[in-house]
């Protein structure tokens, strides 16, 4: 509230506390919340009071059946006192919805038992996701009809009063009366209103609230009329008459006031959004038509990229990026002679690059002929000269910490008022107000740049297809602002055609998180390529994350696939069970697993479990995210994912996706998901071909003639000299360092020709380096020669050396042949 010069206490609310007489300066108020049906969902205390119907009788009703205003006072007023305000016609209009923006005025309204009161009202549509849709505030004008003539505005506010002891307190009690504010914007708004010192109370970042007209009309006209002589006075270069001198000042003073509503309106206009795109929008339809006709946007190159620059002056080489281009001119005149998204350089001589150099604003009253004629000349093959010439110009720097990172042109039409100096101490606030919000916007740019790398870098691509099995994988960032998280899930190739699956989940989101998950993933990576059973490298990872520090924790599942004996094993660390779909009747199942505990925990064993799958059998592996909500049982979700899992599906593509629009991911769940799918194909028993060698070196001759063999009834006769030679090379080797069991060789047809070797001797062979008259060594350099992959690793009983070579492709017969 405000009393001419005089500063009081702002009135507080009266909502919910109707038994107390209203106090010298406060005024109760009445809370009225109106739904998207127009029907009172919110009744005060206070709305009891002033309006005479009860709660219950209330909520639920039509609010113009309860609120039944007839517009204006009339009674010695103008019957309009408020339209020159832009505060909109009658409360009736905004109930009724024909209002969307903030309004407020008098109104006569007739309260059952009493005559017809005298009521101050304010009204404001509520934006968010609640079905609220106006937020209605009402105090009886009679208790604030002045008698000395000072009252002059007044806006609801809240005071620290009993009610309200406190800041702390204020800020905790908004959300209980106002709808859809938490408590972090309320202590915003209180933090907002003890520093200025009077009350403004906001609903939206985009509105500011508005006040009720003045009371003494007559009084009004009176010095509005003076402040006119006033300023012709002062127009015409004549000294201000004595009797006006206080109305030139407060001239003065309401044009410094209407420029700091303006940058007040500006601040909460703007920086809604980290979005850069979205925040140069802002910016630029902030200040038109309001401030000026045209307003133009550059930014630095390496801004609009979201990338860091080096600090200093930019120079004549510097390229601009034109990012926006707002006007009220008629549609489509300045898009083809400055079309957004063209990047130039500004040439010394130039206004434009006298403002970027010197960090200042640069003001030019009137655009002439000759100015114009050199801005234009920068534009090859345009002439903007019939957009310029005669416009009064405005270029603004846009910093942030003293670094320039674009420039603001803003013009206005030649009928309009120029630019002076007030505009010019006005732009430049309303430049480095926006600057700060355009580096926010940047640096969040970079930011989320560096993350999408590294989180790209930290999840694998995984090819569709692997040995025996089809792969389809999702991951989905859980926030915007938490695109980096501790979701991953990996698939590894092992030796014998078999292949780990893997989904792990990092306890917390960030860059911490992101870094353990790596740390993790490599781990898995390495130990799974040492062939280790499941729960062990559980165990070995537990024992991992204990030494890289406590506060490391993390939940993982591990299971590996064996196509050829049609098993999975699996171990679990503490995360949500897998689902499996049997491809003979569909039906899907969350397989019983030992939970364990999560990984970091330390001291708890893990437990492998086989379970026997079928060619087509259908393996879903996720994160807890996917099937998680707070405030639901996550059976719930865990049974809509067995239920989507199952569904048919005309790829394993549009399998993940069925799972991911099922259980809602997009809406409003905050946590990461990482997905795995896995089409357990198999390999069937024909593809594979087995030998076993006894320990004599003559059972070289014999693998290579097996092998020929094999490979001629496979119609692969064209690997079979490579495949002869690697074989005797591996047999040569194995039966030479072989202890007392015979050496195993296997043939396996699938994806590639895959070759294994096995044999008792733990020891790993390595690659060496043979000189002229070594007798050994050459071996295994004959093989990382010739094979497509090859490797070797331990096992239970021994060791395995393998080899791969792609398959020859396969010709299409000619078509008399086909026939």
């Amino acid at each position: 509230m405000d009393r001419g010069s005089k500063r009081e206490t702002p009135p507080g609310p009266g909502a919910g506390h109707a038994a107390e007489p209203a106090e010298p300066g406060r005024v109760p108020l009445a809370v009225v919340v109106v739904d998207r049906e127009g029907l009172v969902s919110h009744w005060s205390r206070g709305a009891r009071r002033l309006f005479g119907v009860p709660r219950e009788e209330a909520i639920g009703r039509t609010a113009l059946d309860l609120l039944p205003v007839s517009g204006a006072l009339t009674e010695g007023h103008d019957p309009a006192p408020w339209a020159d305000d832009g505060l909109g016609p009658d409360l009736g209009s905004s109930l009724d919805g024909g209002l969307s923006y903030p309004a407020a005025g008098r109104a006569r309204l007739a309260a059952p038992g009493r005559e017809r009161a005298d009521v101050l009202w304010w009204a404001y549509p509520l934006v968010g996701p609640g079905p609220e849709r106006l937020l209605v505030l009402a105090a009886d004008a009679e208790g604030l009809r002045p008698g000395d003539g000072t009252f002059e505005r007044i806006a609801p506010g809240f005071a620290l009063h009993t009610d309200f002891p406190g800041a702390e307190d204020l800020a905790r009690r908004l959300p209980e009366i106002l709808p859809s504010m938490s408590v972090g914007e309320s202590a915003r708004i209180v933090g907002q209103i003890l520093e200025l010192g009077y009350p403004v109370l906001e609903f939206s970042q985009n509105e500011r609230v508005p006040v009720t007209p003045d009371w003494g009309v007559a009084r009004r006209a009176e010095r509005k009329a003076r402040r006119e002589r006033a300023a012709r006075a002062r127009a015409a270069g004549e000294p201000v008459p004595e009797e006006l001198r206080d109305e030139a000042e407060d001239l003065e003073y309401a044009a410094v006031r209407e420029r700091l509503e303006f940058l007040n309106e500006v601040s909460g206009r703007i920086g809604t959004s980290l979005d850069l795109s979205r925040t140069i929008i802002e910016v630029s339809k902030a200040v038109v038509p309001r401030f000026t006709d045209v307003a133009g946007t550059y930014l630095r190159e390496q801004v609009v990229a979201g990338e860091g620059f080096a600090e200093g002056v930019p120079d004549t080489t510097t390229l601009w990026h034109r990012v926006a281009v707002e006007h009220t001119d008629e549609p489509g005149r300045w898009d083809d002679v400055v079309p957004v998204g063209e990047a130039m350089p500004f040439p010394a001589h130039t206004p434009f690059f006298q403002c970027m150099t010197t960090g200042e604003p640069v003001l030019v009253p009137r655009i002439s002929e000759e100015m114009g004629h050199a801005i234009a000349a920068q534009f090859e093959k345009r002439d903007i000269r019939p957009l310029i010439t005669g416009r009064s110009m405005l270029v603004v720097p846009l910093k942030a910490r003293d670094v320039v990172l674009g420039f603001m042109i803003l013009l206005r039409h030649p009928e309009r008022p120029v630019f002076n100096d007030m505009d010019r101490v006005t732009g430049a606030e309303l430049a480095a107000r926006a600057g700060l919000v355009l580096d926010n916007a940047r640096m969040y740019t970079f930011q989320e740049n560096v993350a999408e790398t590294l989180q790209d870098s930290m999840l694998p691509h995984i090819p569709p297809r692997m040995a025996g099995c089809d792969i389809a994988t999702r991951y989905l960032p859980g926030t915007l602002l938490g695109r980096v998280g501790g979701d991953w899930f990996d698939a590894v190739k092992l030796h014998g055609g078999r292949t780990a699956f893997v989904v792990g989940d990092v306890m917390g989101h960030g860059l911490n998180s992101a870094a353990m998950m790596g740390q993790l993933r490599t781990a898995v990576q390495t130990m799974a390529g040492l062939d280790l059973p499941p729960a062990q490298l559980l165990r070995n990872l537990d024992d991992l994350a204990q030494r890289l520090g406590d506060t490391y924790l993390a939940t993982c599942l591990y299971a590996v696939y064996d196509p050829i004996a049609s098993e999975l094993r699996l171990a679990n660390a503490g995360h949500i069970p897998p689902v499996l779909v049997r491809a003979e009747d569909g039906r899907s199942e969350l397989l019983d697993l030992p939970t364990g505990a999560p990984i970091g925990v330390g001291g708890v064993p893990f437990e492998e479990v086989r379970v026997r799958v079928e060619p087509g059998d259908r393996l879903v592996m996720c994160t807890d995210g996917l099937v998680e909500v707070r405030g639901e049982d996550i059976g719930v979700g865990l049974a809509t994912l067995c239920e989507s899992a199952a569904h048919p599906a005309a790829s394993m593509d549009a399998a993940c996706d069925t799972i991911i629009r099922s259980l809602n991911t997009h809406g409003g769940r905050k946590d990461d998901v990482a997905l795995l799918m896995a089409r357990l194909n198999g390999i069937e028993p024909d593809d594979v071909a087995e030998w076993r060698l006894a320990l004599d070196a003559a059972e070289a001759g014999r693998a290579r003639a097996v092998v020929r063999e094999q490979l001629h009834d496979w119609g692969l006769a064209e690997l079979a000299a490579p495949a002869e030679l690697l074989v005797s090379e591996l047999v040569t080797n194995a039966v030479r360092h072989a202890h007392a069991r015979p050496v195993a060789l296997r043939l396996v047809r699938g994806d590639t020709l895959l070759c294994e070797v096995d044999d008792d001797d733990h020891e790993l062979p390595t690659l060496l380096s043979a000189g002229p008259l070594d007798d050994t060594g050459r071996g295994l350099r004959v093989v990382s020669t010739l094979a497509r992959e090859w490797g070797t690793s331990r096992t239970g009983a021994g060791k395995t050396v393998w080899f791969e070579l792609t398959l020859p492709r396969r010709r299409t017969p000619p078509e008399s042949h086909a026939k």
